[in-house]
């Protein structure tokens, strides 16, 4: 008979502590506004203490979209008279492996990778290697070889180095229908101009010399998922050439290329890696492009004959590794930096 009403009284205790509290809590909000008295607010708050809210970085772009050299459109394609060489022309660029890779169906001249794997988008993304500037500006004098070169020898410099490979003969089917593709690619280019997006992004100088332990971390936790943690890449399901080309090792490209330099590796990897970053909206910074690009060029990779390379060893750029050169730099500070006290000493010299 009793416990009911102990359990009754319980109840009546706890109810009568809770309205006690909650008058309290009335009564301390009363107080404090008529007090005068401010509580602190978010704001406030922040900026006593700023560490208890993490900073969203500001992601920039690397160039303004406005004015961005574009390729024509391809639905015009068949308006020329040479529709046909450009259109083979550009799968030559898209998949060269499957007509001159190593199981080539024209000829096996080169490693496996295609030109598109550098080129992206057969040479048509701004800032992606493209080809917008090669028509308007060849032939020319380039200090690489000292010799006034055309479309075609920079089509078999490409073959030889970024490819591994052999040389096209300059009057065959292939050579006749990429340079058509490259030269279309670039026709409304006036003569002589440079426009803007062509080429690669130029990664401002690091104050230190890039650091390969740093990049492998970078190509760990950014890379690796694509090219693979051994660096060989991802190659077609149908064994045509690669889906993501390899960065070193016997199939990439040799110590020739111009992406062995870092400037040029360290600009393409900002503007448009890993997969879903672009110039617009780039995911690594400076420091890792240089960084990530000092590990890949690193590796071990095809060797290539440079003996009749930079004639003149004044023009070499800052970035070349291999001597002689032209000032008193080790060839480790020509490959890994840092390149401002390069840049400067080769400033006073011209």
């Amino acid at each position: 008979m009793l416990q009911p009403f102990v359990k009754l009284i319980t109840l009546i205790v706890a109810l009568l502590g809770l309205a006690t509290a909650l008058v309290g809590v009335i009564g301390f909000v009363v107080f404090i506004s008529y007090s005068g008295i401010q509580l602190p607010s978010l704001t406030d708050e922040q900026k006593l203490n700023p560490q208890t809210i993490a900073e969203i970085p500001v992601v920039k772009a690397l160039a303004d979209s406005a004015g961005m050299w574009k390729s024509p459109d391809w639905n015009s394609v068949d308006a020329e008279p040479n529709a046909m060489e450009i259109k083979y022309g550009k799968e030559l660029i898209a998949n060269t492996s499957e007509y001159l890779g190593p199981n080539g169906k024209v000829k096996a001249i080169s490693n496996g990778m295609n030109c598109q794997n550098c080129h992206l988008q057969a040479g048509t993304a701004p800032l992606g290697n493209n080809y917008g500037a090669v028509a308007a500006t060849y032939p020319k004098m380039r200090a690489r070889s000292g010799t006034e070169e055309d479309i075609q020898k920079r089509i078999n410099d490409c073959f030889e180095r970024s490819l591994n490979g052999q040389s096209l003969e300059r009057d065959s089917k292939e050579m006749v229908a990429m340079v058509a593709y490259i030269t279309w690619v670039g026709k409304d280019v006036p003569k002589g101009e440079i426009p803007k997006g062509s080429g690669l992004y130029e990664v401002p100088v690091l104050d230190r010399a890039a650091d390969p332990s740093k990049g492998k971390l970078v190509y760990e936790n950014q890379c690796q998922s694509c090219h693979a943690a051994d660096g060989q890449g991802m190659g077609r399901p149908d064994g045509k050439g690669y889906t993501y080309p390899p960065l070193w090792g016997k199939n990439s490209y040799n110590h020739g290329a111009g992406l062995y330099r870092l400037s040029r590796f360290a600009g393409y990897a900002i503007a448009n890696m890993p997969l879903g970053a672009s110039f617009q909206n780039p995911i690594l910074s400076d420091e890792e492009a240089w960084d990530v690009a000092a590990y890949v060029n690193s590796m071990d990779r095809p060797k290539k004959d440079l003996s009749q390379d930079w004639p003149d060893i004044s023009k070499k750029p800052v970035d070349h590794p291999f001597g002689p050169f032209s000032d008193q730099f080790t060839e480790a500070q020509h490959k890994f930096g840092p390149f401002k006290p390069i840049q400067e000493a080769k400033a006073k010299s011209n």
